[in-house]
């Protein structure tokens, strides 16, 4: 299975030492350029930028810059907008994001959004998580 993940669940998963649960579960875990600049670069020693730039597993990818649909997202910051692009170009198994208005927009366009919940609730049934 291949997902697309934006900063918040990156940052959750690394704050309770669960980030490789990704790698457990998914088969190919692609971020946008712009998660990994605001986690790694823009976030440097905070939560998660350790814990993502070890994650060798993890993809990151460029996404076009402009897009006909960016003035429909303007709401969005700029990893949830990539996100959502990069989604609608290559249509993984599921969006991984947390945030409100950003989960709205990624439902509009008939993507499939799980949150960390989500993430946490599928390793736990896979057997992968206890109690």
């Amino acid at each position: 299975m291949k997902i697309i993940v934006n900063s918040t669940p990156i940052i959750a998963l690394s704050l309770i030492n669960q980030l490789d649960l990704l790698n457990q579960l998914f088969n190919e875990v692609i971020i946008p350029w712009a998660v990994y600049q605001e986690i790694v670069i823009a976030g440097d020693n905070k939560p998660g930028a350790k814990e993502l730039k070890n994650a060798n597993w993890i993809q990151v990818q460029e996404v076009a810059s402009s897009s006909p649909l960016e003035p429909l997202l303007l709401g969005l910051d700029r990893g949830e907008l990539e996100v959502i692009l990069l989604a609608i170009s290559i249509k993984p198994d599921w969006v991984i994001i947390d945030e409100k208005l950003a989960r709205r927009v990624a439902k509009a366009m008939e993507l499939p959004v799980k949150g960390t919940l989500g993430i946490l609730l599928v390793g736990f049934y896979a057997g992968y998580l206890s109690i």
